[in-house]
C-alpha cells in the first residue's frame, strides 16, 4: 500500500474549514458588489498569474534538434508560458542519482527567448513505486510513490536549483484517473497528501515560485477506473488542498464549440463535461468551499481534427475549426472569465517522434516534420488580452509574425 503524509486529523479539519467560510464572508462584505457574476471573479485581487496568461505545452526534453525551433515558435506566438514535463524518472533515474543534463539546457533556452516555464512534475521512477504491479504504458501511465517523501525530496531538490527560474509548477496530472494513479482507484485525499509534501518542499526552497494543482479530466465514469472532475475537486477541498497550492488546475479540452454552455450541453441530451466550459462547474465547487478569491489555471486547451480512430472521431472537428475554436476559446476566456483564470496553456506544439497514432498528433498545432497548422497561425495572430493591456491581432504577414522584428509582448 502507498503511504501518505496526513493532511488533517480531527477536529481540526472542521475548525480550519469555518475559519475559511468565516473569511470568505468577511471579504463578501468588505468587497463592493459591482457585479452580479456568479462566478465571482471580483474576488480575485491578488493573481498570480497575468490574467490572461498566455502558455503552451512543448516537448523540450531530448531535444532531436528543435528544441529551439520549437521555442522560436512560441515566441513568435506572443506566448509567454512554456508548459514542459520534468520527469521524475528522467531527472532522478536511480535513488539519489541526480541528471540536471537536459533541464539546464531547457531553462537556458527559455530564458534567452525571454519564456517563462511551468514545470509538470509527474512520471514517478519505477523505484519508488515498488508496491505497483505492471508495466508502464501498459497498465498505467503514471503512479504515485510509495512514500511521498520521495517525491517531497524530487520537489525540493528541482525548486533549490532552479529557485528563481521556474515560474511555476503543476503538481502531477489527471489524479482522478486511474491509469494515472498506478491502476488503483483514484484518491483525492492521496493526492492533497502528495501535493502537500511537493508543495510544502518547493515554498521553502523558492517561495516565490507557483504552485498548481494538477489539472482533471473531464469524464463521466464513476468507478475504479475515474472519478469524475467535479466531484474529486470536493473530495480535494474535503481533505483540504487548497492551503497547499496557489492555483487551482484545471483541463478544458474542447467537446463542443466554446460558446457552448453546461446547461446547453445538458439541454440537448449530452454531458456537463463534454464542454470547454464546463471549467465554469468546477468554479461554482471553489465559490462553494469559500475559495473565491483564488486564481484558475487551465493547463491543457486545445480540439482534436481525429477523424479515424473511433474514440475520437465523434468530437473531432476540421482544421479550420480547430483554429477558429482556439480563437473563440481565449477570446471567451478573456471576456467572461478574466481574472479568475490566469493561465491557459493550449496542446500542443508536437513532440518530434509523434506519429498519426498517437492521440495528441491530433490535438497538436504543429506537425512533427516542422510545420505549422492553421490553428497556430490564429492564435499566432489573435487579439492578446493581459490585465489592463491589449495587443491587438496582427496580419500574418506582419513583420512581427514573420520574425523580422522584435516581439512586442501584450500591454
Amino acid at each position: 500500500m502507498a503511504t501518505f503524509l496526513p493532511v488533517h486529523t480531527g477536529h481540526s479539519v472542521h475548525l480550519r474549514r469555518l475559519l475559511v467560510l468565516i473569511a470568505a464572508a468577511a471579504l463578501l462584505i468588505s468587497v463592493p458588489r459591482s457585479t452580479t457574476d456568479p462566478l465571482l471573479g471580483f474576488m480575485v485581487t491578488r493573481p498570480p498569474f497575468p490574467s490572461l496568461a498566455y502558455g503552451i505545452q512543448a516537448f523540450l526534453w531530448w531535444d532531436h534538434g528543435f528544441a529551439g525551433r520549437d521555442l522560436d515558435w512560441v515566441y513568435r506566438m506572443v506566448f509567454s508560458h512554456v508548459k514542459q514535463t520534468f520527469a521524475w524518472e528522467d531527472v532522478e533515474p536511480a535513488r539519489g542519482v541526480y541528471d540536471f543534463t537536459q533541464s539546464d539546457r531547457i531553462l537556458d533556452m527559455i530564458e534567452q527567448r525571454g519564456l517563462h516555464l511551468v514545470a509538470r512534475l509527474s512520471d514517478a521512477p519505477e523505484w519508488a513505486h515498488p508496491s505497483v504491479g505492471g508495466v508502464r504504458h501498459v497498465d498505467y501511465v503514471d503512479a504515485p510513490p510509495d512514500d511521498v517523501a520521495d517525491f517531497a525530496l524530487y520537489c525540493r531538490t528541482l525548486a533549490e536549483r532552479y529557485r528563481g527560474r521556474i515560474a511555476a509548477y503543476q503538481v502531477w496530472n489527471e489524479p482522478n484517473l486511474s491509469r494515472e494513479w498506478g491502476n488503483r482507484t483514484p484518491d483525492a485525499a492521496g493526492y492533497v497528501g502528495l501535493l502537500a509534501a511537493c508543495s510544502e518542499a518547493i515554498r521553502a526552497a523558492d517561495p516565490q515560485a507557483i504552485i498548481i494543482s494538477a489539472g482533471l479530466s473531464p469524464t463521466g465514469n464513476y468507478d475504479n477506473t475515474a472519478h469524475p472532475d467535479d466531484i474529486y475537486l470536493q473530495a480535494m477541498y474535503d481533505a483540504g488542498f487548497e492551503q497547499f497550492a496557489d492555483v487551482v488546475g484545471m483541463h478544458a479540452p474542447g467537446y463542443a464549440p466554446p460558446h457552448i454552455s453546461p446547461d446547453e450541453a445538458e439541454a440537448n441530451g449530452s454531458q456537463r463535461f463534454f464542454t470547454f466550459r464546463r471549467v465554469e462547474d468546477l468554479r461554482r465547487i471553489m465559490v462553494r468551499n469559500g475559495d473565491a478569491a483564488r486564481q484558475v489555471a487551465l493547463l491543457e486547451v486545445g480540439y482534436t481534427t481525429n477523424q479515424v480512430h473511433d474514440d475520437y472521431r465523434w468530437f473531432a472537428v476540421s482544421e479550420e475549426d480547430q483554429a477558429r475554436y482556439m480563437v473563440e476559446a481565449y477570446e471567451y476566456a478573456a471576456g467572461h472569465w478574466r481574472p479568475w483564470v490566469g493561465l491557459m496553456s493550449a496542446i500542443f506544439i508536437a513532440k518530434p517522434d509523434w506519429t498519426s497514432e498517437d492521440e495528441e498528433w491530433w490535438f497538436a498545432i504543429t506537425t512533427p516534420d516542422g510545420y505549422t497548422r492553421p490553428a497556430y497561425i490564429a492564435l499566432a495572430n489573435m487579439a492578446k488580452y493581459c490585465d489592463d493591456g491589449v495587443k491587438p491581432p496582427r496580419a500574418g504577414d506582419d513583420p512581427e509574425a514573420l520574425g523580422l522584428v522584435p516581439i512586442t509582448p501584450c500591454g
